[in-house]
Formats: C-alpha cells, sequence, structure tokens
C-alpha cells in the first residue's frame, strides 16, 4: 500500500481551555493534551433549547480514568468512573495461568471519591484504608497507587515527550465528549503481590482520561495493547461507538511515535467471548483477539444500567505503518471491552 493512501487526518492545535469564553467547546483531534477544560464557562441546555438547571447540569457530567500496565504475561488494571449518582472502581491483576486478583468499590453520590477536571493536573481518588486507589495526573505523566489486600502498588508512567491521542468532539444533540489516551509509556516503581514483586523491566503501560456529557445511553467497543516488539515500545488504542461525528480515537504508537488510524470495525459475537476480530477502514490493522479473562457485570439501579465486559487476553495479526512496514502481533497481551451504559 502506497504511503499516501494511508489515514492522515488533519490535527487541530490544542486549545489552552477546552470550552472558550463563549461557553462552546473547542472541537477537533488534537496535537497535544488539553489542560484546562474551563468546565464553568459551559452552560448546558435541553434539546429544546431551554437551560438546564444545576442540577441537571451536575448530573449530566460524566468522568472516567484508566490505567493499564503490562509485561508479557500479566496486567493490572485499575479504573476511576464518576457518574454522578455513583462513582465506581476496579482493580484486578490477571496473570497467565494463574488465578486473577480482583476488587471493586461503590460510592453512592460519589461520597469519597475525588476526580480531577484535568487529564494533566489534579488527581482522582476512592476508597480508604486497606482498600484504596488513587491516580495523580501531572504533565510528565501518571502516578497510580494502589492499596488492596495481598496487592499493592506505586507505579509511574511516564509521558516522555509522546504525544497523546486527545480529541473533543459533539456527542448526541446537546453534549460533548473529552478523551485522551496514551500506550507504551515506560512503567517504574513497584506492584507487589503478597509480598513478591514483579518484574517491570518489559512492563509498559497506557492511561485514558474520557470526560464530558455523553449520551444517556452509550455504548462502545474498544481495544488497548501496551507492549514490547523485539524490544521496541508498541501501543494500540482503537474504539467504536462512542465518537460518531467524524472523529475517531484510533491511534498506534510506535517507538515513541504516534499513528492515527482510520475508523475501526469490531466482528464477534455477544454470546461467546472470543474469537473478535479488529480492522480498521483503511486496512492498517488486522487482529484477532482471543479472551482468557473477562471482567464483567450487569447492574440495574434504578436510572442507572450497565453491562460491562473487560476481556484480557491474546492479539494476532498485522499492523500497517506509514512507512510501510509491517509489524507481526503473535500471542500479544492486551485488553478488548465491550459496554452498555445508561447514566
Amino acid at each position: 500500500m502506497a504511503e499516501s493512501s494511508y489515514y492522515q487526518p488533519m490535527l487541530t492545535p490544542a486549545p489552552l481551555k477546552l470550552i472558550n469564553e463563549h461557553g462552546r467547546l473547542q472541537q477537533g483531534l488534537f496535537d497535544g493534551s488539553v489542560t484546562d477544560f474551563n468546565l464553568p464557562a459551559f452552560h448546558l441546555h435541553s434539546v429544546l433549547d431551554k437551560p438546564a438547571s444545576r442540577l441537571t447540569q451536575h448530573f449530566g457530567y460524566k468522568q472516567f480514568q484508566f490505567v493499564c500496565v503490562g509485561g508479557p504475561d500479566w496486567l493490572l488494571a485499575v479504573a476511576i468512573a464518576d457518574v454522578r449518582y455513583v462513582c465506581s472502581g476496579f482493580a484486578y491483576l490477571y496473570q497467565q495461568g494463574k488465578p486473577v486478583r480482583e476488587f471493586a468499590l461503590l460510592a453512592p453520590l460519589g461520597v469519597g471519591c475525588l476526580t480531577s477536571d484535568s487529564p494533566q493536573q489534579g488527581r482522582a481518588s476512592m476508597g480508604k484504608g486497606a482498600k484504596h486507589w488513587q491516580i495523580h495526573n501531572a504533565a510528565s505523566g501518571w502516578t497510580l497507587t494502589l492499596r488492596a489486600p495481598g496487592l499493592q502498588a506505586e507505579l509511574q508512567l511516564d509521558f516522555a515527550g509522546q504525544k497523546p491521542l486527545a480529541l473533543a468532539a459533539p456527542t448526541g444533540y446537546n453534549g460533548w465528549t473529552y478523551t485522551e489516551k496514551n500506550n507504551a509509556l515506560r512503567v517504574s516503581g513497584s506492584l507487589r503481590l503478597d509480598g513478591q514483586s514483579l518484574d517491570l523491566s518489559a512492563a509498559r503501560g497506557g492511561i485514558d482520561f474520557s470526560a464530558g456529557f455523553m449520551r444517556r445511553e452509550t455504548s462502545w467497543r474498544w481495544s488497548s495493547i501496551n507492549t514490547l516488539l523485539d524490544g521496541v515500545p508498541f501501543g494500540l488504542n482503537l474504539a467504536a461507538g462512542v465518537n460518531e461525528t467524524g472523529l475517531c480515537e484510533n491511534a498506534l504508537w510506535y517507538d515513541g511515535n504516534i499513528q492515527h488510524l482510520s475508523p475501526a470495525r469490531f466482528e464477534f459475537d455477544r454470546g461467546q467471548a472470543t474469537p473478535w476480530r479488529i480492522s480498521t477502514l483503511c486496512g492498517e490493522v488486522d487482529l484477532t483477539f482471543e479472551a482468557d479473562f473477562c471482567r464483567q457485570e450487569k447492574l440495574q439501579l434504578g436510572l442507572l444500567a450497565s453491562n460491562f465486559r473487560q476481556y484480557a487476553g491474546f492479539y494476532h495479526g498485522t499492523l500497517r505503518l506509514r512507512d510501510g512496514r509491517v509489524l507481526q502481533l503473535q500471542h500479544c497481551l492486551g485488553l478488548a471491552e465491550d459496554h452498555y451504559a445508561k447514566w
């Protein structure tokens, strides 16, 4: 395939403020992170153009932060989600061929839960004592602190100047979503299971910051990889179902450089865990995914509902770089997700 046929979207300079002085969203696929959301300047309206009440605006804003760190045969995933009515978190450590350590937290109305309004400053945290996790956001990288029975982590994910995938797009009729991802990040610190340290020498990590006034009912499919390919850092983020206004949050990172990817297609049977087929419109990605573990929950809590499945498993297939090189994935550990939410 010729270089000119690859997907090459136009990037917009990252704005100083996501919401401008007129209360409007600065939308686009950005060339860097947006530090200041300027949320107080945004005023939500109903679909009939009536100003929303402060209460409606408060409960309309959602946010989640996610960190994944993995080695060749293990993977740690930690999430904090604030959907206003409730704040929830989960953490698990997957090790191939071993029992999975899994933990969850729930905070009605967000009591005891803290989230930041910026992917580059502040922190998100929930829980306390022996069951507590915190994500500290900074311009240089993120720090994850995790305390759970038998599992402790103090991990730093270093951006090291690597460009993130960052975009803001309208959502539904009157909302918007901002998302920022950065994969294949260098990891340092410590991760201990039952007092034994896991080897971080070949570990790589990824971050996910997503926030905004999302659809009342939404769903997405998602794929994520953080690894080393023959010693070279490689990361992948693919999603479908969230941003459907001409922008897509698809990219790969290889040796510190980001390559934006065309829209993704996920083919799988929801009644069965695997296999998945994942490809992109312009042919850069052609992968299969075989799940080995599933973290799932089905909730119906009054106004809220969730049908969530996040899989840890192995990818096989090919990815094409802009310079024509083909990357081969063989038994490459990563994540896949299928999620419906009513919030």
